[in-house]
């Protein structure tokens, strides 16, 4: 039956229909898609900002998509086109500088390959069920002067297309950073876990982090979830730098923006200052510690805010909680907060000032450069530190103990670092019933000084009673003295020795009442006191009534302008210099018998030699007289700078009060007698 005129136009449209999806597909897949390369490579460069090639075969197949959720339509029938690129490379910004080789290339692959949901592209969708990476390598660059490689250039325009990629699988990746700013060259291999709910790829890490070695490792999230707004991107890391590690487990929970940081981080080290290649943050020098907290933080543009919170760990053998806040912000970091301690032992603070043993600082990476003999600490100050950050630092401790449990307790510091400029405002202790004050400022800017400290010191001792000094020896229970003192003093220098050997102004103490002995002294620490009443009484016990110091101090040489200890047997007339620049010692002491019971040195006690080595002699000669003599002169001095003390002690009735009283009447001096030196 002969067709009609309309059924043989319908006919001919469905053949047509038919036809060209069939030619079409045909074409497709024996075409040579290779010869599109340079077209293809042409508008990724011009669409990306940057040089792109598809240097290996370009092919296309057609696949059958999975049907995850099992119920099949017309779609499931529909093949999918299936692309693959060997050998493919994303190069540098024209704004980085030339590079040759591999350092050339942001990105190479050794093959990309992806399906692509046809239907999807009419509605403007590029749908990618799995996108595959084989072998990839990412070398991410960034210049003295801040340029870099991984930044790509916002479309003025927002792109009516969406992207939507479903999962990302890649094998044996390698991430290099070559980052001059922070002098960072590091090499991480990276790869997928493909059994492991929690973290979808894990990494190894290796190289130099600010010029400290580092190396590390630890797992993340899937690539895909850095995509998703809002949902926990879980992190697992481990780093070790200089002897100083840190572990890190947690999530970000806008990884996107590298923002809204949220882990549990360990940490320890030989000493804080050694985290500052890591952080950037200047921490003080410290002995080996350990820390466990929570810390949270964000990333901005231009800076970041974190906060250490609920931290709890150990400083030596003292214990530290509390919460601090760091702030990268302009024009200098900032770092505040809060510390306490339960107990803090004495001897932790040694690594502040380098008073600290040599097997100490071997341990927190610092060369032992303290000469033999020398007592102060030479250990320099890294004052080039002080002007990357400023900070506002709150310390306090319940108690302080330390060998021979020296009764020092609550000490309270509030640590304000500006611009280079440390100050302690207050530095306050409660010692031995009574309180130790004292306010210190160290420039470190280099303003005033190069490459040095110019120091500031003011300290007052009041009411520290003498049997809580010193509970263990039973002999001083019964005394009631007190001890009170001040001292200031102005320096430059860039350690502690140079400080003190560059000093002046004035150092005042007065002791009313109590008893010292030889072993008394020791347990002090004072091995020229020691010695000096060896010389003196032996080792027996001596009733103090009182003892006045004042020196006054020019470039690290104390000299004395009253030094008076008043016994029950005896009164001693001191009378010289201590030199704090050399640590040498130039002492007089005058005994001036009340009798006959305990002091049987009539003449005088010299005391040289250094702090380390002090020598104790006598000389029984007609050097006596003359050594009188001019100890009488020297209490012609002013005593009026002493009555502060006294005023704050026991009262004008005072032993001190007395000796004092009797000080500032002029002595009449005798005359010397002429007579030969000895030979010696």
């Amino acid at each position: 039956m002969p067709l009609s005129r309309r059924q043989k136009i319908a006919l001919a449209s469905a053949t047509v229909l038919i036809a060209v999806p069939v030619a079409a597909t045909v074409v497709l897949l024996n075409m040579d898609w290779n010869r599109a390369k340079p077209w293809l490579n042409g508008r990724a460069s011009e669409a990306l900002g940057r040089p792109f090639a598809i240097v290996g075969d370009l092919s296309l197949t057609w696949q059958q998509p999975n049907n995850a959720a099992g119920r099949a339509s017309w779609r499931d029938y529909l093949p999918w086109p299936h692309l693959q690129a060997q050998d493919v490379h994303l190069g540098n910004p024209g704004s980085m500088a030339a590079a040759d080789g591999e350092a050339a290339q942001l990105a190479t692959v050794s093959q990309l390959a992806f399906s692509l949901n046809p239907l999807a592209l009419l509605d403007k969708k590029i749908i990618i069920p799995q996108l595959r990476f084989d072998a990839p390598q990412v070398r991410l660059l960034r210049s003295k002067d801040g340029n870099n490689n991984w930044t790509f250039d916002k479309q003025d325009q927002p792109s009516p297309w969406q992207l939507e990629l479903q999962s990302v699988v890649f094998s044996k990746g390698t991430v290099y950073l070559d980052d001059a700013v922070t002098q960072t060259a590091m090499r991480a291999d990276v790869d997928t876990l493909a059994d492991d709910k929690r973290y979808g790829i894990a990494w190894t890490l290796s190289g130099k982090y600010r010029g400290e070695a580092v190396k590390g490792g630890g797992k993340a999230g899937g690539v895909l979830s850095l995509q998703q707004q809002g949902t926990p991107f879980p992190i697992q890391a481990d780093m070790r730098a200089g002897g100083s590690s840190m572990a890190i487990e947690g999530t970000l929970t806008r990884p996107a923006d590298l923002a809204a940081l949220d882990v549990r981080l360990k940490i320890a080290g030989p000493s804080m200052a050694r985290l500052y290649p890591l952080t950037g943050v200047l921490l003080p020098e410290t002995p080996h510690f350990s820390t466990e907290g929570h810390l949270t933080g964000t990333l901005a543009p231009g800076g970041g805010e974190w906060v250490y919170d609920q931290f709890s760990g150990k400083v030596g053998s003292s214990d530290i909680s509390g919460k601090l806040a760091f702030s990268a912000s302009k024009p200098r970091k900032r770092l505040t907060g809060e510390v306490h301690s339960r107990l803090l032992q004495f001897s932790d603070l040694g690594p502040l000032v380098g008073a600290d043993s040599s097997a100490s600082k071997k341990e927190r990476g610092v060369a032992s450069t303290q000469p033999a003999g020398r007592v102060l600490p030479v250990e320099t100050f890294k004052t080039e530190r002080w002007t990357s950050l400023d900070a506002d630092v709150r310390y306090t401790a319940d108690k302080i103990t330390r060998d021979a449990e020296l009764p020092i307790s609550k000490l309270d510091t509030h640590v304000v670092l500006t611009d280079g400029v440390l100050s302690l405002t207050p530095l306050n202790f409660n010692v031995a019933g009574g309180t130790l004050t004292s306010q210190i400022k160290l420039d470190g800017s280099g303003k005033v000084i190069a490459n040095g400290i110019a120091a500031e010191l003011k300290a007052s001792a009041r009411h520290l009673h003498i049997q809580q000094l010193f509970p263990r020896l039973p002999a001083l229970q019964a005394s009631v003295g007190e001890i009170n003192g001040d001292a200031s003093l102005s320096a430059t220098g860039n350690s502690v020795a140079s400080l003190l050997g560059s000093s002046n102004g004035e150092v005042r103490a007065l002791i009313n009442r109590g008893s010292i002995s030889k072993l008394l002294l020791e347990e002090m620490g004072l091995n020229i006191g020691s010695i000096v009443l060896t010389k003196l009484v032996g080792d027996k016990q001596v009733k103090l009534n009182c003892m006045a110091a004042d020196f006054v101090v020019t470039k690290g040489l104390m000299r004395t302008r009253q030094f008076l200890v008043d016994t029950d047997d005896a009164v001693l007339h001191v009378d010289g210099t201590v030199n704090l620049g050399n640590e040498q010692l130039d002492l007089t002491l005058q005994p001036d018998s009340k009798g006959l019971r305990i002091f049987s040195l009539r003449s005088p006690l010299y005391v040289r030699g250094t702090f380390s080595k002090p020598d104790v002699s006598v000389d029984k000669g007609v050097l006596a007289l003359r050594a009188g003599g001019a100890l009488a002169l020297a209490v012609v001095a002013p005593v009026a700078a002493l009555l502060p003390l006294v005023n704050t002690g026991p009262g004008e009735d005072s032993e001190c009060a007395a000796l004092l009283a009797q000080a500032r009447v002029k002595p009449v001096a005798p005359k010397p007698v002429k007579t030969p030196r000895p030979k010696r």
